[in-house]
């Protein structure tokens, strides 16, 4: 099934095309766009990573830092988190296992999209990290409709559905021969 939608910015004739609903067809400045929004996405993953392992002393304090014994779940989970489900994500606070789950996923997400292999898993993954820490803390403070975590969210999104590894990336060997009940 071919699908055509008329939207004049995503190509030189005004046509965003989904030929067999698998890959999509755009102009060489829409590619650039989704490079730069993985890109950038990355590094909101992969900062707090390496903030929380070593303490820089921009959210993390060295003597917090996860090599120090800190807990990088702990601060926020704590002191941070509001609204009807603060009991639940308190409780988790400290929590060695969430810790490392938390971790470890800031580190797969972040190198994914910065490598560009498995774009499609790391974004699905980091939606719903950035949709624990949106609940965790409702309503949302500077906007009660939509915040940043909604916006990294749809980004997150239009990552995976676009395939966006494929571009300046890995993303190419995410096609390897890989069974098809796993795809």
């Amino acid at each position: 099934m071919l699908l055509v939608i008329e939207i004049s910015l995503l190509s030189d004739k005004g046509k965003w095309i989904k030929p067999n609903n698998k890959e999509y067809i755009m102009n060489e400045r829409l590619k650039y766009i989704w490079i730069t929004l993985r890109l950038g996405m990355a590094w909101l993953f992969i900062w707090p990573f390496i903030d929380k392992v070593f303490g820089l002393g921009f959210a993390t304090e060295a003597k917090s830092a996860w090599l120090a014994g800190g807990s990088p779940t702990f601060g926020f989970l704590k002191f941070v988190t509001k609204g009807p489900f603060s009991g639940l994500f308190k409780a988790l606070s400290g929590n060695v296992f969430v810790d490392w789950l938390f971790m470890l996923g800031l580190a797969f997400i972040g190198l994914s999209l910065l490598i560009g292999i498995f774009v499609k898993i790391a974004s699905y993954s980091g939606v719903v990290m950035v949709f624990l820490m949106w609940l965790s803390n409702l309503p949302p403070v500077h906007n009660p409709f939509l915040d940043e975590h909604i916006i990294y969210i749809i980004v997150l999104l239009g990552l995976a559905w676009v395939n966006a590894g494929q571009w300046f990336g890995l993303g190419k060997l995410d096609k390897l021969k890989i069974p098809s009940i796993l795809k």
